[in-house]
């Protein structure tokens, strides 16, 4: 089996852990309290440690497959769509390996609740959210560009007219859905207040 073709395979898998998360990020719009509980009934599944490791697995091999493939390719990439498939693609890796690594680090070394506040802390200690502001933005941005550059070059060859509205429209989805969640994690659309272990993480009292 070619490398691209385990690559989409390990994305289909990982995607459907990346849209039920993204999924569980849009409760917040309505109260932290719902994001937690529905995060805690979530964790029943991906928790189980078979499942845990194949997300691990999946997205290590994303990472490396992912970064190969961009790399591999760039020069003979033609054309905007192509490019925006490869920068999101790698962006996602870049973001999969700081998050992913983050997250374990604070469930297994810090010992803290790698919860909805983990997630905010850093949009609530200066300067820390001059990053953490576009890093959010930007990951849930590139996961929407990857799939619909995928469904654009699955599309082209029955309608080309097709390609391009599902490429628009899911990336107009994808912007308006990292917009909120960047805000809410940032406390713009429902009020929270971090704890203090969390926020201890960047030095803050």
């Amino acid at each position: 089996m070619q490398l691209r073709t385990l690559h989409r395979t390990s994305a289909v898998v990982l995607s459907i852990y990346v849209l039920l998360h993204i999924g569980n990020h849009l409760t917040s719009l309505y109260s932290v309290k719902l994001h937690i509980t529905v995060m805690d009934a979530m964790r029943l599944v991906y928790r189980q440690p078979v499942v845990e490791a194949i997300l691990l697995v999946c997205a290590s091999f994303q990472i490396g497959s992912g970064l190969w493939l961009a790399l591999r390719n760039r020069k003979h990439r033609i054309g905007a769509v192509a490019w925006l498939q490869a920068t999101s693609g790698m962006y996602v890796a870049f973001f999969l390996l700081v998050h992913v690594t983050a997250v374990l680090s604070g469930r297994w070394v810090l010992q803290l609740d790698t919860n909805f506040f983990f997630a905010a802390a850093g949009l609530h200690v200066q300067p820390y959210q001059w990053f953490f502001a576009p890093y959010y933005f930007m990951a849930v941005v590139a996961v929407f560009a990857h799939i619909a550059c995928a469904a654009y070059w699955h599309l082209l060859a029955s309608s080309q007219a097709r390609a391009k509205s599902v490429l628009v429209i899911a990336l107009s989805v994808g912007v308006l859905l990292s917009a909120l969640i960047t805000f809410s994690l940032a406390g713009m659309i429902t009020s929270f207040t971090v704890p203090a272990e969390y926020k201890a993480t960047y030095g803050a009292n």
